[in-house]
């Protein structure tokens, strides 16, 4: 398997605005977000489905959400974070997790023809990031 752009990330050949890692994920902002905060958590060995990880590493990317989920909610001041796990686009497991207060905010389009605006990410994950 050609490795995924989330691959890369790990591997470093490609910048991220990373929150969080451990041994087994990876949780970094999406560079279009949804809601700021909006943030992907990965597992690091790349397998295209999440219901095809091995389970240690399923428990370690629902581990992960948790954790980042109460950050965001906690950062945020929000009562929700919604979880989405659509990988269609990019054959690597992973889930969106999108701090809202209100179902729009949820269900919102991220607009994919904007330049990221890398100085707004990386204040988020300044704010966001554990030590």
């Amino acid at each position: 398997m050609k490795p995924s752009i989330f691959t890369k990330i790990i591997n470093g050949e490609i910048p991220s605005h990373k929150v969080y890692e451990d041994e087994k994920t990876l949780a970094f902002l999406d560079i279009h977000p949804v809601q700021p905060g909006h943030t992907l958590v990965i597992p690091k060995s790349q397998v295209e489905f999440l219901w095809d990880l091995e389970s240690d590493d399923y428990a370690a990317v629902m581990a992960t959400t948790k954790v980042v989920a109460t950050r965001l909610r906690d950062v945020f001041g929000v009562p929700y974070v919604g979880a989405k796990v659509e990988g269609v686009e990019i054959p690597h497991a992973h889930v969106h997790l999108i701090p809202f207060s209100a179902a729009e905010e949820y269900k919102a389009v991220a607009d994919m023809t904007t330049e990221p605006d890398h100085e707004f990410l990386a204040s988020i994950a300044e704010k966001i990031r554990f030590q």
